[in-house]
């Protein structure tokens, strides 16, 4: 199902005033919803969170029961070799669960298929937030109830994007019920389903680089620089030491030095004659 549509969101800053509303991204928010995508990936995520740890034993692991009950014939009961049979009390159990995997893999474009209609989902019941960038100089629980409550967030499930990881934001929301935050890349289509309101910050949708509160371009920027300072260290340091190499005096040979001794022995014997 699409419907080429051109979505609008309410806006609001970082601490909940309302603002002009925002045209969403149409690459991304133009109508499209996949219900069987949709149904794959959460059925796929669901399971994946199965630990597949279940085990049940069979007659063979269970305590007891290596001596037959009484005697095959002469008691009017019914035969029977063992008291862990499967139709005893206490017995193994048949075809029981086993420690297996569960996990399913859903190709990547379903789950982006997955992932874009249920944000179109969203955005059609105008359940689609769009915030500033939130900087928290600290975890306040305080802080984010108050800008859940101004987004009309109160009493329902709300799904916090942010623009990168942000320890902060997540903190202070960690400890309210039926509030998720969550870095806007790592968002499932299960976690945007689960929601009543999603929240997402503006520059995560625009594109732009992720950068956690407090750091500035200028200090990564210097960063790198003093990275690069050692590599051209020892750039350098290779080139001196080729350019030392080359110049260093060749040694004399030997054979000139031997050659010029016997010539001053010579001179020497007709000196003495």
């Amino acid at each position: 199902m699409a419907d080429q549509k051109n979505f609008q969101a309410k806006a609001y800053t970082a601490k909940g005033t309302t603002r002009d509303s925002v045209a969403l991204p149409g690459d991304l928010f133009d109508g499209t919803v996949h219900m069987p995508a949709m149904h794959q990936a959460v059925k796929a995520f669901l399971a994946n969170q199965r630990q597949g740890t279940a085990a049940t034993k069979t007659r063979g692991f269970v305590v007891g029961g290596n001596q037959k009950p009484w005697k095959q014939k002469g008691t009017g009961r019914a035969r029977q070799g063992s008291i862990r049979s499967p139709n005893w009390v206490g017995g193994g159990t048949v075809f029981g669960p086993q420690p297996r995997s569960y996990a399913q893999y859903v190709p990547r474009q379903v789950r982006a298929l997955a992932r874009k209609s249920a944000l179109n989902a969203r955005a059609r019941e105008d359940a689609v937030v769009v915030v500033d960038a939130l900087e928290f100089d600290a975890p306040k629980t305080s802080q984010m109830t108050a800008l859940i409550e101004r987004v009309g967030g109160a009493e329902k499930k709300v799904l916090v994007l942010t623009n990168g990881a942000r320890q902060n934001v997540f903190l202070s929301g960690r400890n309210i019920p039926n509030v998720h935050v969550m870095p806007y890349r790592d968002v499932s289509t299960y976690h945007i389903l689960w929601s009543d309101l999603v929240v997402i910050e503006e520059s995560a949708l625009t594109g732009e680089p992720a950068t956690e509160h407090g750091s500035r371009k200028s200090d990564v920027g210097d960063a790198g620089e003093q990275a690069a300072k050692p590599a051209t260290r020892k750039a350098t340091a290779k080139k001196a030491g080729k350019a030392g190499a080359k110049a260093k005096p060749k040694p004399k040979p030997k054979a000139a030095a031997a050659k010029k001794k016997p010539a001053a022995r010579s001179a020497a014997k007709k000196k003495g004659k």
